[in-house]
């Protein structure tokens, strides 16, 4: 794997003639780069930039899993919907392979001969971040091999790979702790993520090991609360401790392996550059009706998008009135009626109407005739009726559905998360401060919002490392298994506090950089709302919390997170076997299209093997080129089955985990 480290080379090269932030620089000689050149202060922005590439896809998929999105993209949707799991995820080993891990060592031993101690720390960090991320997803891979010039590296075991990364975070923190040479580049000219902060470093080490010790909650003889709650005493203490790559809007340089654009966040990469994904109404409902109040949550409008509906348009074109459309939530987990009756990825990405236009809909089924009659009525549509076709015709400036089958007629309801930015629009006179999306060139023209996007997946969201509300929802986690309910209580509103706070800050800055003119979701929450929203009944009480109450206001926070889909298997999803805490993600199960027998071969909800646990490795990479390997440490990697084996912190001792790898 050690052949790709020169991959960063060539993105210097890439970046060398439009770099549009002063990160992402070139090395001391640009037109003849070659390892030994490379700065450290330019190495690690690259890092950083191709770690959240990394993340972003695996935010995205495992938030297919959690529930949070619906998608029509096949392996997505195989995660939201059907669970008929492919071996087509190879995105997030690929890129952190090639685009990360293959210079750290690079990064690691260059700055050691410089004495900076501090870009060795985060070669580390980094290290700890990608490979628990890769164990999180692929379970057992390539580790104390894998950065060595062996060309087929050996397997190593979820322990192994856990431990490794925890040892990497402590000599990280040893070597923040230390002073640099005094010839050492600084790490401030290098650093996007904390701008060379090194107690922010430390602090998000230890919040790291807070989050990674929490993985063994299942492990009575690993797991420590206290020693969990110590981590988080020297991790994140407020939002200014946040540790975020900011997303940018101002070049089109696309990077040179996916064709992405290279400074946008790298969840919009995923979530939100094409039109695929949606909201689930399981995420919706959440931020509707929690805890059966009937109270909608001030952060709604600006995580579910909306349209423009009822648009008029004047003489010359261009939008005089409308009303905003809020997406409704895709139902992929309940009755499903939309999908189970167009198909699993069936739902349809809506066109901009430049002239009138009339779509003739046969419905030979009385009731669904009637009932589509009634919304075209509605809506205050012009339709006409022969027997068993209904006419609609569509005005000038309408986003619609252009499908003549009925069933997809109302996909407009579901507004998907798309965003623009300069590298993706394909229309050339929207701004950098425009980061709505229009389904065309002429509806940019008229003024015609298709969708408004969403808070964490735009190009310009900050790509979330580790935040302080998640500390505090940890937190509380931990005192409630200590059966401290008044801590618990506690941290749970500090952590919904804080959420809030860290949405309502970039929100501010949002409105103060003018991206409200165009998109009023990024504009501030009202704190009328949020005030009333706190204390609801969608908030627990002292008395009433439970570890759902807590685990579903973290859910919400998270939102694009692989810690949302570590976390309900922790808790064994909707098993309610977990301790005495009950079902802890209540309605969240096999949807009706479920097909994926296959995959999960558990009789029930408390059998392991009924759920999504893991990804099947890489056919294209470790199955076809290094299948000794892999089978040598566990003999089921090819089985189908495989996605429904738990990795090795989701057991519950050695025993079991070990007993899946040799049965």
């Amino acid at each position: 794997m050690r052949h790709s480290k020169y991959i960063i080379i060539g993105c210097l090269l890439v970046l060398g003639a439009t770099s549009c932030k002063k990160w992402l620089d070139v090395n001391t000689d640009p037109n003849n780069p070659n390892n030994e050149t490379v700065l450290v202060q330019n190495r690690l922005p690259w890092i950083q930039h191709f770690y959240c590439y990394t993340a972003g896809v695996t935010n995205f998929r495992t938030s297919c899993q959690a529930g949070v999105y619906y998608s029509t993209t096949a392996s997505a949707n195989a995660f939201s919907t059907t669970w008929i799991a492919s071996t087509g995820n190879i995105t997030p080993y690929q890129t952190w392979f090639v685009e990360v891990a293959s210079n750290l060592n690079d990064l690691y031993n260059s700055a050691k001969k410089k004495g900076a101690w501090h870009y060795m720390a985060t070669a580390d960090v980094f290290h700890a971040l990608g490979f628990m991320e890769m164990l999180d997803v692929y379970g057992e891979m390539p580790y104390t091999q894998a950065l060595s010039e062996t060309a087929s590296p050996g397997f190593d075991d979820g322990k192994t790979i856990y431990y490794g990364c925890m040892a990497k975070l402590d000599e990280a923190i040893e070597l923040f702790s230390k002073t640099q040479d005094a010839t050492a580049p600084t790490l401030a000219s290098g650093d996007m993520w904390n701008a060379g902060d090194v107690n922010k470093w430390i602090k998000l080490c230890y919040g790291l090991k807070a989050r990674y010790m929490l993985k063994l909650s299942k492990k009575s003889d690993l797991f420590n609360a206290d020693s969990v709650l110590y981590f988080l005493s020297k991790g994140p203490q407020s939002i200014a401790d946040n540790v975020v790559q900011p997303g940018y809007n101002n070049s089109t340089v696309t990077d040179y392996l996916l064709g992405d654009p290279v400074v946008t966040n790298g969840n919009f990469d995923y979530v939100a550059y094409g039109s695929g994904q949606r909201i689930s109404q399981y995420y919706y409902n959440l931020l509707t009706n929690m805890r059966g109040a009937g109270v909608t949550d001030p952060r709604m409008t600006k995580i579910v998008p909306a349209s423009m509906s009822n648009i008029q348009l004047d003489a010359s074109g261009k939008v005089t009135s409308f009303t905003w459309n809020r997406s409704k939530g895709v139902d992929s987990y309940g009755a499903s009626a939309r999908l189970v009756k167009g198909g699993a990825a069936s739902i349809v990405t809506p066109t901009y109407a430049i002239l009138n236009t009339t779509i003739a809909y046969k419905i030979t089924n009385a009731t669904d005739r009637a009932n589509f009659i009634a919304d075209q009525v509605a809506a205050g549509r012009t339709f006409t009726t022969n027997v068993d076709t209904v006419k609609v015709t569509y005005k000038a400036g309408s986003i619609f559905i252009n499908s003549t089958n009925y069933l997809y007629a109302g996909d407009t309801a579901y507004v998907n998360m798309r965003s623009s930015a300069l590298a993706t629009s394909g229309i050339p006179a929207q701004g950098e401060k425009d980061v709505s999306w229009y389904p065309s060139a002429a509806a940019f023209s008229a003024g015609a919002v298709a969708s408004t996007g969403s808070f964490q997946v735009r190009p310009v969201s900050d790509q979330e490392i580790l935040t302080y509300h998640e500390m505090c929802f940890i937190k509380a986690e931990v005192y409630m298994r200590k059966g401290d309910v008044a801590n618990a209580y506690t941290a749970y509103i500090a952590g919904i506090q804080a959420h809030l706070n860290m949405m309502q800050a970039k929100l501010t800055a949002w409105q103060a950089a003018t991206y409200t003119a165009t998109n009023p979701d990024m504009a501030p929450m009202n704190q009328t709302d949020i005030n009333t929203y706190l204390t609801s009944n969608a908030v627990a009480g002292a008395g009433t919390l439970t570890m759902a109450d807590i685990m579903l206001q973290k859910y919400i926070a998270m939102g694009c997170s692989i810690e949302n889909w570590n976390d309900m298997r922790r808790f064994n999803f909707s098993a309610g076997n977990v301790g005495s805490f009950g079902v802890v993600y209540p309605g969240y199960d096999r949807g009706p299209l479920f097909a994926g027998t296959a995959q999960y071969t558990g009789g029930g909800k408390t059998d392991p093997r009924y759920w999504q646990r893991r990804w099947s490795l890489p056919t294209t990479l470790e199955l076809n080129y290094n299948l000794t390997n892999a089978l040598a440490i566990n003999p089921h990697a090819t089985d189908p089955n495989i996605w429904s084996m738990p990795v090795w912190w989701d057991c519950a001792t050695d025993g079991e985990y070990y007993g899946y790898l040799n049965k």
